[in-house]
């Protein structure tokens, strides 16, 4: 008995193993890759990390922007879904393109006076082509990292790079689930009253639309930066062409196989499958990120704000149902932190990227350490 029982641990490792065989397999592959190409090929690294960034930004940020609509949309085609999504997309990335002379970030890595919190190095690191990797790791744990801490950060010229970042961004959490906590708890009657039956007019569908395309457009002016860090601040047509067509197949298999692995942290929160909260969500998320685009050019992180709606919304919801028992409410918590969790263990990993990465962050880290004891 106690024979079959110590190999229980092995036979589920074994099973892990075969189950997930195919993404290691690409993950191995990965790593072999940035580690010749920053030995030998400058240019091949950029696009070997450029490509990481493009799948890894845009799977795990699929649960913030898109992952309502597609759960709300199960009905729909893949392909409806991609060309709207994708369309979007080139059209945003487009104007950024033209506007600003080759930038596509809305000046989020390239300031109007040509300088940069984020240079383009010289040469890249191996820690700044597996930060993808670690993205894409996180994400099939389904970890909804914060993906401008982890890809940004091993780029940063100084830590004060970093700290502008996470300070726009826990603030940004707080508002957002201040915000949708206050939506939810005073509006918790009347919109259980209105949300009740499962039947719906088809012009929510309409609005649903709309307001998640103007969220995904806003997303992209915020998170672009994200992708597009591992290439020149300003692209020639060419490779804006390598640039924004990578990305928009990229959007097809996330399509296609309907958001994979992560889609199951949207899946499991209260109700997100009906059209009509899903539009109240992302709505209050579109707000939020217009709200933060235009208070600075500084990067911010869009999952930061995408869990404080959805932690503050859950946490409403939990308190103002009248249910016997503390189960729905101790549940709601429980997620809540989880997600919560995720995210900062996200953002230690991106400082140590960041320090193994920059000798000078990995200076001023070692500096503040000492000085605090």
């Amino acid at each position: 008995m106690g024979k079959k029982q110590n190999r229980r641990p092995n036979l589920r490792l074994f099973d892990f193993f075969i189950e997930e065989k195919n993404f290691l397999i690409i993950i191995i592959t990965g790593l072999i890759l940035a580690g010749a190409s920053t030995a030998y090929n400058w240019s091949i690294a950029m696009w070997i990390g450029f490509a990481f960034a493009a799948y890894a930004a845009v799977a795990n940020d699929s649960i913030q922007t898109i992952g309502t609509f597609i759960e709300s949309n199960s009905d729909k085609k893949w392909w409806m879904l991609w060309l709207f999504i994708g369309t979007i997309f080139l059209v945003t990335v487009t104007v950024s393109w033209i506007s600003y002379d080759g930038d596509v970030t809305y000046q989020r890595l390239l300031k109007p006076d040509g300088t940069s919190p984020y240079p383009h190095p010289n040469e890249f690191s191996f820690f700044q082509i597996i930060a993808p990797l670690v993205l894409l790791i996180l994400t099939r744990l389904r970890m909804p990292v914060s993906t401008t801490f982890l890809l940004l950060s091993v780029f940063s010229a100084s830590s004060s790079g970093i700290t502008s970042v996470v300070i726009k961004s826990w603030t940004g959490y707080l508002l957002a689930f201040v915000l949708s906590f206050f939506i939810w708890y005073l509006g918790y009657n009347l919109i259980r009253k209105h949300f009740k039956s499962r039947k719906f007019n088809s012009a929510w569908t309409v609005v649903q639309w709309l307001v998640s395309g103007s969220l995904w457009s806003v997303w992209i002016m915020q998170d672009a930066a994200n992708i597009s860090v591992f290439l020149p601040r300003q692209l020639s047509f060419g490779q804006f062409a390598v640039f924004s067509m990578t990305i928009f197949i990229g959007l097809g298999l996330l399509f296609y196989f309907r958001g994979d692995k992560i889609q199951q942290i949207v899946s499991e929160k209260a109700r997100i499958s009906d059209v009509r909260a899903a539009t109240l969500i992302d709505f209050s998320y579109v707000i939020l990120l217009i709200y933060k685009l235009f208070i600075s050019t500084v990067p911010m992180s869009t999952t930061w704000i995408f869990l404080g709606i959805i932690g503050g919304r859950e946490i409403a919801i939990s308190i103002a149902r009248n249910k016997k028992g503390n189960k729905h409410k101790k549940k709601a918590f429980g997620l809540t932190l989880r997600d919560f969790g995720s995210a900062m263990a996200g953002l230690v990993i991106s400082v140590a990227l960041a320090a193994g990465a920059n000798p000078g962050i990995r200076e001023e880290i070692v500096n503040f350490f000492t000085n605090l004891f």
